[in-house]
């Protein structure tokens, strides 16, 4: 490489061969990209614990240094969605095709709005084997794929596995900035994690994180999928270690060090994106046919105390920001709670189908809260929805932080709510122009027992009007109906539970009403 590396690096590559991020051509020469990307382990250099953390950390002391989008065709760059998933594996050509792993992997062209570079490499017999750009690898009925003079790399990949023995079908995308997304057996996708957010809704601009390459160990018979993945980033560097396991409820376990190039401020880890457009209770500007158009009812948490939270998903006229302070909360997740063909009535997207993504902390997290934003949205394919965790302190320039947590891409969590949770929430005009009737309805084993119901309802500005009580012993299910009068306010925070004496019965939902 050009003699402007640090000394960390130096000692870092000293004796392992390496080559820049090219897409992973370990026949390339050292200098080839020495201007635009850092250097990566070549072919045959042994694969150690710890290197892709080493390399993230070397990164952060140099200079950002942008990876080139312009050198794609505008064949590629102009292929609108429809065009661009045309772009298919030719059937037999997908990494252990032929290998009986449980699992396939297959490289993902760059082109239309996927046009950032991801090195790929493989992991095999303990050593770095990267995974060349092959143009036989795709097939497309719907645009022309040119031929390359030098290597253009991959925009991410796609993993398929085998469910419970069965055959291989989709399990996971990499690609696009540092998204990621799985399914649980017999789901379709829906939620999209983030490996790293930073900045998001911040009057400064968000900053997107880019995935620059990603290691795949070779799985062993019965074993998790072990990826190891180099984010970079303006900001910051990440490295991570994560482990994909598919199942009835398909788990990642994620470790990760991040390290500040600059002083950093507004850090989001375990970030998590869906798409919300309407619903039983928000139906703002939906002439539409369906009952409900969304991957995720809401997001649910269990915080550090024990208590639990619902908070419905909505598409709000203006951006909305919600932080719910805590102190190393127990989980989070943007939640499907609908699981019947019947609370959507959509024959083709079949929203009753999108996983569920709940986040379980594997060490304390300490102060800082879960933040939810709410975004605009006049599309149904637009990820309008976006929770994360913000640690309370920020990270210095040359700090670093390491994390780790488990997600469970699910169609229920794995511990069921300890308390009654919120089965419905409906709203709908009052007995005015000025107000709004919520029907809130909690199911439990807890509330069909004998004595008094405590509702504890309250809101901040506005009033309530009235509160009535319904009970369904039939199904367990105890409503809420009360009106809001928001007084000419452009905001009002809600929050209801039910309780017996002094013990807590429910979920705890809250709600921001907004015009």
């Amino acid at each position: 490489m050009a003699g402007s590396q640090d000394h960390t690096r130096r000692d870092l590559l000293r004796g392992a061969g390496v080559v820049a991020l090219s897409g992973g051509l370990a026949a390339l020469p050292a200098h080839a990209f020495a201007d635009e990307a850092p250097p990566l382990p070549a072919a045959g250099t042994p694969f150690q614990a710890g290197l892709v953390t080493d390399l993230a950390r070397a990164l952060a002391a140099r200079a950002y240094v942008a990876p080139r989008t312009d050198d794609l065709p505008e064949a590629l760059t102009g292929l609108n969605r429809e065009q661009y998933a045309g772009i298919r594996t030719v059937p037999g050509s997908a990494v252990w095709a032929d290998a009986d792993l449980g699992f396939t992997i297959e490289p993902l062209h760059r082109g239309s709005v996927f046009r950032g570079r991801v090195a790929l490499a493989l992991i095999e017999d303990g050593v770095v084997r990267p995974v060349a750009y092959d143009r036989a690898r795709f097939e497309t009925d719907t645009t022309q794929i040119p031929t390359f003079k030098d290597d253009p790399g991959y925009s991410g990949f796609k993993l398929r596995a085998r469910f419970a023995g069965g055959e291989l079908t989709d399990f996971a995308y990499l690609q696009g900035a540092s998204f990621f997304r799985l399914v649980a057996a017999g789901q379709g996708f829906g939620v999209t994690a983030r490996a790293l957010t930073l900045r998001p809704a911040d009057a400064r601009g968000e900053e997107f994180p880019e995935w620059r390459a990603v290691w795949i160990e070779r799985p062993g018979p019965g074993g998790p999928l072990v990826l190891h993945a180099l984010v970079d980033s303006p900001s910051a560097t990440a490295a991570f270690r994560m482990s994909l396991r598919p199942g009835a409820a398909s788990l990642c376990d994620v470790e990760g060090t991040v390290f500040a190039r600059t002083a950093i401020d507004h850090l989001g880890l375990g970030g998590m994106t869906t798409s919300y457009l309407f619903g039983p209770h928000d139906r703002r500007g939906a002439d539409d046919a369906r009952a409900a158009v969304h991957s995720s009812g809401g997001l649910q948490i269990r915080t550090g105390s024990g208590e639990a939270i619902w908070r419905p998903a909505r598409n709000p006229e203006t951006l909305q920001v919600s932080s719910f302070v805590d102190d190393s909360p127990k989980g989070f997740g943007l939640m499907q709670r609908a699981r019947d063909y019947r609370s959507f009535q959509d024959d083709i997207q079949h929203w009753e189908w999108r996983p569920s993504l709940w986040l379980e902390p594997l060490s304390a997290w300490g102060p800082g809260s879960v933040t939810l934003l709410e975004i605009p949205s006049d599309s149904e394919f637009n990820e309008n929805i976006l929770a994360y965790w913000r640690p309370k302190a920020g990270l210095a320039a040359g700090a670093e932080r390491a994390f780790s947590y488990r997600q469970h891409w699910c169609w229920q969590p794995p511990e069921p709510v300890p308390v009654a949770v919120v089965s419905g929430t409906r709203a709908g005009r009052g007995t005015n122009d000025n107000r709004r009737l919520f029907l809130v309805d909690f199911t439990g084993e807890g509330l069909a027992e004998a004595g008094d119901l405590r509702t504890q309802l309250s809101v901040g500005p506005g009033a309530i009007t009235a509160s009535t009580l319904y009970r369904y012993p039939d199904r367990k299910t105890v409503r809420v109906a009360f009106e809001l009068d928001p007084r000419g306010e452009k905001a009002c925070e809600l929050r209801l539970a039910l309780q017996r004496g002094d013990t807590p019965l429910t979920e705890t939902w809250l709600y921001r009403w907004t015009p």
